[in-house]
């Protein structure tokens, strides 16, 4: 009973096992489209980017905080075992001296009192052994060039953060996109391969039959088993790498392996023809571009920052205190006596001579500027030659697309022919072995072909700047 009761433990465990590795292993059903959404969400790439937005937020709190008020509460206490001695001119015999003298008083032999050439010096300690101070105080910026210009720079600054994270997503997306269809171009030649396998399958049992009836030869049999044989490696190379395409499409879109992922996408003509947007297209359709645009304000607002240095710095500061002085630790006495001071003032800081430094720096964010602006233009020209190259690469694409599709058409037909003619005992097996040779090949080449034309496409709608 005791050893029943344990392996119904063991299988319950087991169970819960399996349902709980079922939970977690999820099934997704994506489109190119959904497959670049999950990948926003997921990619630590872009995670990483996202990170750099939230920096720049956080930059920003910190350069409005330059420019709001800073208070600071403070508080100290000193204690002096020994309070320090300090040595000063005996101002004290002096002035009892010059009263004497004032007053015509006479020494015990009746001479007038004359102050001595030096008094000397008074030895004292001054202060208490204990003392404590508790106050606020206040600053505050009332112009600063240099803060002020990153007040105005603040919105640029975030922006350039978020188009940097959006080119980060576009290559994921190309990518994403490339990969997807490669993998849909591999599913089909599994598909493919498999007609190929069952068709000679066929012929094979066809040419066994036809040696064992006498009317073929031996050799006849070997060659096309060894073509399936070949077939059905091949499709298992082929699954593999199909296998492994899925793994790395996962791994970019940040989606755990155990799960699986379906495409739902059909790479045909149609798609590949499809949204072709020809015609002008703008610069600023291009994300490159349009981040080089915001980084060109945020270099004239660099100019602008030195040159507001050289403008004065003005500075309002304000403080209020209160002390005590005792010679016992008792600041916890309410009799105790406190003493109340404060100040405001106004600081003025104007710059006079600096050797030059300030004079050299707006020259340097001029030529950083100028940079930006030579840069704009070079991808101008970069995307012209973008655009030209992948729209004749898609023109030329599709073009194959159709040839390649009335090719293969034409393959079969070939093939089919001499199938049947083989069948009627017209044609040899080396015939139909290149005829299934060709149709192979026509085949592969048709989806090469689909694959080219898609990638093209993809490359020519980022080069317009029209990639979702």
């Amino acid at each position: 009973m005791e050893k029943q009761s344990r392996w119904i433990l063991i299988l319950s465990a087991i169970l819960s096992f399996v349902q709980a590795q079922a939970q977690e292993k999820q099934v997704h059903a994506f489109t190119a489209r959904q497959c670049i959404e999950y990948a926003k969400q997921n990619n630590f790439e872009v995670k990483k980017v996202l990170e750099d937005i939230r920096i720049q937020e956080q930059v920003n709190r910190e350069i409005t905080a330059s420019a709001l008020p800073q208070i600071n509460g403070n508080a100290n206490m000193n204690y002096f075992p020994r309070v320090a001695v300090q040595s000063f001119p005996n101002f004290i015999a002096a002035a009892t001296y010059g009263v004497l003298e004032a007053e015509g008083v006479r020494d015990g032999n009746g001479n007038p009192i004359k102050s001595p050439n030096d008094f000397g010096f008074v030895q004292a300690a001054f202060g208490t052994k204990w003392n404590s101070t508790i106050g606020v105080s206040l600053q505050q910026i009332l112009f600063d060039g240099q803060v002020f210009v990153g007040l105005q720079a603040r919105d640029a600054a975030l922006a350039f953060a978020r188009k940097n994270a959006e080119l980060t997503e576009q290559d994921i997306a190309v990518n994403i996109s490339k990969i997807y269809y490669q993998l849909l171009i591999a599913g089909k030649q599994v598909e493919l391969y498999h007609d190929n396998i069952v068709r000679f399958e066929k012929l094979y049992h066809d040419t066994r039959e036809i040696y064992k009836n006498g009317f073929g030869e031996k050799l006849d049999v070997d060659r096309v088993s060894v073509t399936l044989t070949n077939l059905r490696t091949d499709s298992i190379k082929l699954k593999t790498q199909l296998n492994n395409g899925f793994l790395g499409l996962k791994l970019l879109m940040g989606m755990p392996l155990t799960d699986s992922l379906i495409l739902t996408e059909e790479l045909t003509e149609e798609l590949v023809k499809k949204d072709i947007l020809e015609g002008a297209y703008d610069y600023k359709d291009r994300r490159e571009y349009q981040l080089l645009e915001i980084g060109k304000e945020l270099n004239q607002y660099n100019v602008k920052r030195y040159k507001m240095t050289y403008l004065p710095t003005v500075t309002l500061s304000g403080a209020l205190n209160t002390a005590t002085f005792r010679n016992q630790f008792d600041f916890f006495n309410p009799g105790g006596q406190w003493f109340a001071n404060s100040n405001i003032g106004l600081s003025i800081s104007v710059p006079i001579f600096d050797g030059f430094r300030r004079s050299s720096q707006i020259q340097q964010a001029k030529s950083e500027l100028k940079k930006t602006e030579y840069n704009m233009e070079l991808l101008k020209r970069s995307i012209d030659n973008d655009v030209a190259n992948a729209s004749n690469r898609m023109r030329d694409a599709i073009l194959a697309v159709d040839a390649q599709r009335e090719n293969m058409k034409l393959a079969e037909a070939v093939y089919e022919q001499t199938k049947k003619k083989y069948e009627q005992g017209l044609g040899s097996n080396t015939e139909i072995n290149t005829a299934q040779t060709d149709l192979r090949t026509a085949q592969t080449n048709l989806f090469a072909a689909l694959y080219d034309a898609a990638v093209a496409k993809i490359d020519y709608l980022k080069a317009i700047g029209k990639l979702y």
